[in-house]
């Protein structure tokens, strides 16, 4: 499991995510996007509505470089906040028909090479919190 279950939970608990993409002239694009783990792949499945028609898609067909970020703040009293990147690769991927795409068929598949978590892992103590960086 490139995740551990922890991150898995987190992530299954949450509806947005932040999408980075590169551009053909190389500037960066930052999207707001809806995702779902997909455990059969390891993967993060993008999906959204005319997704194969986005800048973000072309931007993967085109360079397939990503990072993508969930993060929350679950509590202001005490401060809490958690978050998750991933770094890595992704596919542009259309025909995908199942419950996930809610669209087009289209999806935007992230492959992890890196994952980076903080106030997921292990119980949370703002003084003491510690970043899991891992490469997988």
């Amino acid at each position: 499991m490139i995740f551990t279950a922890a991150e898995t939970a987190y992530l299954q608990g949450q509806q947005l995510g932040r999408l980075a993409t590169v551009q053909p002239d190389g500037t960066l694009q930052v999207s707001p996007v809806g995702f779902q783990v997909n455990e059969d792949e390891g993967t993060i499945d993008v999906r959204g509505f005319g997704m194969a028609k986005s800048r973000k898609f072309r931007n993967v067909e085109d360079n397939g470089q990503v990072a993508f970020v969930v993060d929350d703040v679950p509590s202001l009293d005490p401060y809490q906040v958690r978050c998750l990147e991933v770094r890595g690769t992704a596919e542009a991927v259309q025909g995908v028909s199942n419950e996930t795409t809610r669209g087009d068929g289209a999806v935007i598949r992230i492959r992890p090479k890196r994952i980076i978590s903080f106030g997921i892992n292990d119980e949370f103590d703002i003084t003491k919190l510690t970043a899991h960086n891992r490469d997988v």
